[in-house]
């Protein structure tokens, strides 16, 4: 687990001018004293001191040998893919990120890769998956949107039966309670639009690689592929992690309250949350993350429809309707009717994502207001005409 002096002080000072922050250096190109002699960068795409500092940043929270921005969170998946050849398969957690899911299935099944979807939090159903075509063992823990949790170790032993690399979406949990790393995984992605970036305001995805052979591959496919993070949005990537362990223990505490607050609700039929001591692994939650279980909380309704759902997400005031996750104030959102909504509705079904899942990102707002706020959304529930909103008032 990062702590937030190493974080704070990994971040260097410029050496030219001492200023306290990472200069932007918003260039394309660097003058070389010679042809091939030069500062350590020739091409912004090849490098960049700002990405440069972001990934030595990143890479020292993760504990990894080098690590790499990319654009977006699916650019840096994408990056991933590309160890893979045609013939080779995959083994991935069935509820996957629906970006994910069609980049697999639209893109690179195309191309002759295979993926089994599995239970990850199930040992026995990713070993029933392997073979000796299995290349990569891809897992979310939590899982976006049921917050299903996969034993990391367990899986990292399971990996090496067959040579295959273990890669790990670190999104959901961030670098400050979960270091997959450290676990045994070869490969961790995140988006870091989400906890690393903090204040959705950028799109940006990274990989950290544990050795150097596969971190020669994956900068090989940087540069050759071309999808680097902007000098600006490494630099505010840099600023949202200065402040990534405050958040991050104020978005938990939020969430578990909220969860223990949904399963009093009538409304409710499940609450989807790794802190509540009921949830199915909740003991290997609270060991690998460090009993910090993260900001995300799903819950489905006891009337299950979209239509429901619906009604609930129109009528929060606090919690905002939008995709996303991570940032400093509340989202909420359909999983079935936008972030998995290019994901099969049966295969949606089997995953657990109903039509009433509603997920809520917690942010670092006043608990009670945050209560309040799904309080007063769920009067709207089962009902055709929406009332009068309790904000709207005298």
């Amino acid at each position: 687990m990062s702590n937030i002096t190493d974080i704070l002080h990994a971040i260097p000072a410029d050496p030219l001018t001492g200023s306290i922050t990472v200069p932007v250096y918003q260039t394309s190109t660097f003058v070389q004293e010679s042809p091939g002699v030069n500062k350590g960068y020739d091409y912004a795409r090849t490098g960049n001191p700002t990405r440069h500092a972001l990934e030595t940043l990143v890479n020292k929270m993760e504990h990894g040998h080098q690590a790499f921005a990319f654009a977006t969170g699916l650019a840096a998946i994408d990056a991933v893919l590309k160890l893979l050849s045609a013939g080779d398969e995959i083994i991935a957690v069935d509820d996957i990120y629906g970006g994910a899911f069609r980049l697999f299935n639209k893109v690179y099944a195309k191309l002759g890769i295979k993926v089994h979807y599995v239970d990850t939090s199930d040992p026995i159903q990713i070993i029933s998956r392997l073979s000796d075509k299995t290349r990569l063992i891809w897992i979310e823990t939590p899982t976006n949107p049921t917050l299903k949790i996969s034993d990391i170790k367990s899986i990292a032993n399971i990996a090496k039966r067959t040579d295959a690399l273990l890669v790990v979406d670190n999104t959901f949990a961030s670098p400050i309670s979960q270091n997959p790393l450290l676990l045994g995984a070869d490969i961790v992605v995140h988006s870091a639009t989400k906890y690393l970036g903090g204040h959705s305001d950028l799109v940006a995805g990274i990989v950290v690689a544990k050795d150097r052979e596969i971190a020669e591959q994956i900068k090989f496919i940087q540069n050759a592929s071309g999808g680097v993070l902007s000098p600006w949005d490494c630099f505010l990537v840099i600023r949202g992690i200065e402040t990534i362990e405050l958040r991050v223990h104020r978005q938990s505490a939020n969430a578990l309250e909220i969860a223990k607050y949904l399963q009093t609700r009538p409304e409710v039929s499940a609450v989807y949350y790794p802190g509540l001591e009921d949830h199915k692994n909740h003991l290997i939650a609270r060991d690998q993350q460090n009993g910090i279980f993260g900001g995300v909380v799903s819950f489905s309704l006891t009337e299950d429809s979209s239509e429901n759902a619906i009604r609930f997400v129109e009528n929060t005031k606090y919690f905002k309707l939008a995709e996303s996750l991570g940032g400093v104030k509340s989202l909420v959102s359909v999983p079935s009717l936008m972030t998995h909504a290019s994901i099969p509705r049966d295969r949606r079904l089997r995953a657990g994502i109903t039509d009433s899942l509603i997920r809520l990102s917690c942010g670092i707002e006043d608990v009670n207001d945050l209560k309040k706020d799904i309080r007063n959304a769920l009067q709207f529930v089962n009902k055709s005409i929406k009332t009068e909103s309790v904000f709207s008032r005298a």
